[in-house]
């Protein structure tokens, strides 16, 4: 009967020391994805929070390279080849290491992602590049380490740092233009449907090239098409206004007033009404 009872004890220990227990990380993970203009990027990192402590200068020393975060590396990827302070990155992954100072912190892209926060041994061949973010004062205690894409527009964004009363921010520039251009071109050589057209002239037309040419595409786009829809005649008279053709211009607005009242889209229906008064056609 002991030996039973000991037999059990062993087993209820064993049991416990095996229990599968789920408790909050102090510092959770987070993974965020954003596409800027066509270029995939994903970061991932770990969110540590102040609690009461001063953050850089103290917990986070200045002078003294930081792991940018807690726990692993925090890593970044890019799907395409990006462009920081005029140098080159090639696509792919990288740890994101910094050396944050007063006024201003240096950003590290390092080539190897799979260190447990600093390397071992620091390798300066595995520096892939190194860039300059200036400080901003923040006018409150951000309590979580959070990182940001910020600024978006088709060819760029700021990787976006923010910890106590300390924001941080690095850009970077993305290939856009030059891969929307190849595709233009390939298409336009071969047999481009209306869809193709009506992209071309909206990217020309956003991108401030050749406005003449947006505005013959959209006119093919148009004569492909047996009912545009008015967000499309909005697009045509901007692209007629900026080529200067200002009958064009209010045509394509009327319509597309006209299209939004039906649709019940009001912010439409605003926006074809200012410009129509702007052009002097109410």
């Amino acid at each position: 009967m002991k030996k039973l009872m000991l037999s059990l004890c062993v087993l209820a220990a064993s049991f416990s020391l095996n229990a599968q227990i789920k408790t909050p990380q102090p510092s959770p993970l987070s993974k965020m994805e954003q596409t800027v203009g066509l270029t995939q990027v994903t970061l991932e990192y770990s969110r540590p929070n102040m609690r009461g402590r001063e953050v850089f200068g103290n917990l986070v020393p200045y002078n003294e390279t930081w792991r940018t975060g807690a726990n692993a590396n925090t890593k970044i990827s890019f799907s395409d080849d990006v462009v920081i302070d005029g140098k080159t990155l090639k696509s792919g992954e990288y740890a994101i290491y910094t050396v944050p100072n007063k006024t201003s912190w240096d950003v590290i892209f390092y080539s190897d992602a799979t260190n447990s926060g600093l390397p071992k041994t620091w390798d300066d061949s595995k520096v892939a590049l190194k860039a300059k973010a200036k400080v901003y004062p923040m006018p409150v205690d951000i309590e979580t380490f959070t990182m940001t894409f910020d600024d978006l527009t088709s060819d760029s964004a700021v990787i976006g740092m923010l910890w106590g009363k300390v924001y941080a921010g690095v850009k970077f520039e993305v290939p856009t233009d030059a891969m929307v251009m190849k595709n233009i071109n390939s298409t336009m050589k071969g047999s481009p449907k209306a869809s193709d057209y009506y992209a071309s002239a909206v990217y020309f037309y956003e991108s401030d090239k050749d406005i003449n040419q947006a505005k013959t595409w959209m006119d093919k786009f148009m004569s492909m098409t047996e009912k545009p829809a008015f967000y499309q005649y909005r697009k045509q008279s901007l692209i007629y206004a900026k080529a200067g053709d200002k009958k064009g211009a209010i045509e394509a607005a009327k319509k597309s007033l006209e299209g939004s009242k039906v649709a019940g889209n009001k912010d439409y229906v605003k926006m074809n009404t200012d410009s129509l008064k702007e052009w002097g056609a109410l």
